[in-house]
């Protein structure tokens, strides 16, 4: 491994960033293989001092039962798609860290709580690894994608941006440069529904100088019959998320490449 430097994602959120694709006979399409050199994870849970070729599920044993802890339910996530993507249009390789929970809301999101800490934890373990392995850092960002289990409860006002911002400031304190957000789906069954929330998502990137909206894909997959219940998607819809997600991250990247980090 001849790594000189790298961009540093966060891979964060509920279970569509934890990943919960499936394939079928009827949707066979599987996880893409990942492009020679484009990413890496760091393991923080299983194997802390190493990087891994990331492979799908990404963070499949990444659990600590005092933090961030998905059980067994990681199957296939949008990031080998996502990391691609970018480091086509980059040539920068990308060390991923998984740090999402399936049906989390944003209260526990908070500073001082179990998920954020451990995400922290992560992170700081992860520059450690890097800068002691003589790996350059370029940028710190996250891949944030949340939302589902706050519009099930009403939360889709004043308190979600309160505890949103509240996140993300304890996290751009560590070092995060970029929060880029990949915007919830519709849900698929009756008598619910995510507009409100995917208006405030758009609402937060459009006031929140650090939050770059980079996919409004998921929103197209009912439609499509591209989800498997309720909630969740097939891998192809995961693959699709994560180039369109990776494509756009990239491109604000490159075009902001002298103000990003600041």
């Amino acid at each position: 491994m001849d790594i000189k430097s790298v961009d540093l994602f966060m891979f964060m959120g509920q279970s569509n960033m934890a990943g919960r694709g499936i394939v079928t006979m009827d949707y066979p399409e599987l996880p893409p293989e990942l492009l020679p050199n484009a990413g890496y994870e760091y393991r923080a849970a299983s194997a802390p001092g190493e990087l891994i070729p990331i492979s799908e599920p990404f963070g499949r044993r990444e659990n600590r039962h005092s933090g961030i802890d998905d059980g067994d339910m990681k199957t296939g996530s949008m990031v080998t798609a996502f990391v691609n993507a970018y480091y086509t249009c980059t040539g920068v390789p990308v060390v991923g860290v998984s740090a999402s929970k399936g049906g989390s809301v944003i209260s526990q999101w908070q500073p001082g709580g179990a998920y954020l800490t451990d995400a922290i934890d992560r992170l700081e373990s992860a520059l450690e690894l890097l800068r002691g392995s003589g790996i350059a850092v370029r940028h710190r960002f996250m891949l944030w994608c949340q939302g589902e289990s706050d519009a099930d409860i009403g939360n889709t006002g004043t308190d979600y941006v309160r505890d949103f911002t509240r996140m993300l400031d304890a996290m751009t304190s560590r070092g995060i440069e970029r929060c880029f957000l990949v915007q919830i789906g519709r849900f698929n069954g009756s008598g619910r529904g995510y507009a409100p929330m995917r208006a405030l998502q758009n609402r937060i990137a459009a006031e929140n100088e650090s939050v770059i909206m980079v996919s409004r894909l998921f929103e197209t997959m009912k439609e499509r019959g591209l989800m498997k219940d309720p909630f969740h998607y097939f891998q192809q819809a995961y693959n699709e998320v994560g180039r369109d997600a990776g494509k756009n991250t990239a491109k604000y990247v490159l075009a902001h490449e002298n103000t990003v980090d600041a």
